[in-house]
């Protein structure tokens, strides 16, 4: 069994998705491999520069990774972020 994460790393990954457009953010890159920048602003009809900060956010918190190709960045969950869309897509079947 792995090293259990510090009251500091959990904080780190809870922070990373305290906010409404991270949470969507989430679930689109789940639902939408290698989505770029542009493929999330428009999937969130959000400005471009919010998204970028909030992928930037989602990025450090390590949650999404990000693939270079020239001109565009892909994204795509981390191990951790796809527990994280479990969890998320749990809450919203809550009644």
């Amino acid at each position: 069994m792995g090293r259990l994460k510090t009251a500091k790393q959990m904080e780190r990954h809870l922070k990373g998705i305290s906010n409404h457009y991270r949470i969507e953010i989430l679930l689109l890159i789940a639902n939408n491999k290698d989505i770029t920048l542009v493929g999330i602003v428009e999937g969130l009809k959000a400005n471009k520069k919010t998204i970028g900060e909030h992928t930037r956010r989602l990025y450090q918190a390590g949650l999404i990774n990000k693939k270079y190709h020239g001109n565009y960045v892909q994204h795509n969950l981390s191990p951790y972020g796809k527990k994280f869309v479990a969890f998320l897509k749990s809450l919203r079947n809550l009644n």
